[in-house]
């Protein structure tokens, strides 16, 4: 019988890892991880009665109680608009700094899965961003019906002018998710100081307020990517208005940026196992 050759197994297992890298490689594998997300969020609600509905009622109860309370603290003159446009800024904050906190530790929780499987350090980031996706969808399309309710043309405009900003975001929460997943493996107190951060971020964002409450301080919101992305989405729901070409020159540099990451997984491929 013919022994195996080592060095073709050393040539197989290169192309492996080389085509497990890319834009192809997420196209090719889609109908995995987002299966393997999905089954994440069924086993997380599987012995509930509502199952992920959870997801929309609690961050709808959330958005209820708080604009009923920043309502009355900053006596807006319309309660019911400031309750929408509260709730479609905090569901959408929620999105993103979730990515971002949970990307952080990415890499740590599935250390025996990147020494032990041959799956790529992509795959984890995809199947991450999936979860945080339907995670995000359940919550944002409760929020839609219902302020659809309070104003109508809020339908028209998820339909219509909510896309190319809604996919700036998607592509944005992956970048960031991807970048602090690597940031977070090597340098172990970005787990750390990226909640506190957040937190200072938020609270300077004109995201229970509006932005004129700022005054003179409204720079700090234009300098702030973070509420750039929110707001694109926000403004295109409430008021149905989008910049386009600040919309397709976003998608340019989500795209250069998304790429530019999938280099460095592939890159660091190897080191990623030490780090985490």
């Amino acid at each position: 019988m013919n022994q195996p050759n080592p060095a073709s197994f050393g040539r197989l297992r290169e192309s492996a890892t080389v085509s497990g890298y890319g834009l192809r490689y997420a196209w090719r594998t889609a109908r995995v991880w987002w299966y393997s997300a999905w089954l994440r969020t069924l086993a997380r609600f599987s012995r509930t009665f509502f199952g992920s509905f959870w997801l929309g009622l609690s961050n709808l109860l959330s958005v209820s109680l708080l604009a009923m309370v920043y309502g009355t603290v900053l006596k807006v003159q319309s309660p019911w608009d400031y309750a929408v446009y509260l709730g479609f800024g905090l569901t959408i904050w929620g999105f993103i700094s979730q990515s971002i906190v949970t990307g952080c530790s990415l890499f740590s929780t599935r250390r025996d899965q990147l020494v032990n499987n041959a799956l790529p350090a992509l795959f984890y980031c995809l199947e991450e961003w999936a979860f945080q996706i339907q995670t995000f969808a359940q919550a944002f399309a409760i929020v839609i019906a219902v302020a659809a309710i309070i104003k109508p043309i809020i339908v028209a405009h998820a339909l219509t002018t909510m896309w190319l900003p809604l996919l700036n975001l998607l592509l944005f929460c992956f970048w960031a998710l991807g970048s602090m997943a690597l940031l977070g493996a090597r340098f172990k107190d970005v787990e750390q100081l990226t909640p506190i951060l957040l937190q200072l971020v938020f609270l300077l964002s004109p995201i229970l307020y509006r932005k004129d409450s700022l005054g003179p301080l409204s720079l700090l919101a234009d300098l702030n990517p973070l509420y750039r992305v929110l707001e694109s989405v926000r403004t295109a729901l409430i008021d149905g208005r989008i910049n386009g070409w600040n919309e397709v020159a976003n998608l340019a540099i989500n795209v250069i940026v998304i790429a530019s990451l999938m280099r460095l997984l592939k890159l660091f491929r190897h080191r990623l196992p030490l780090w985490a």
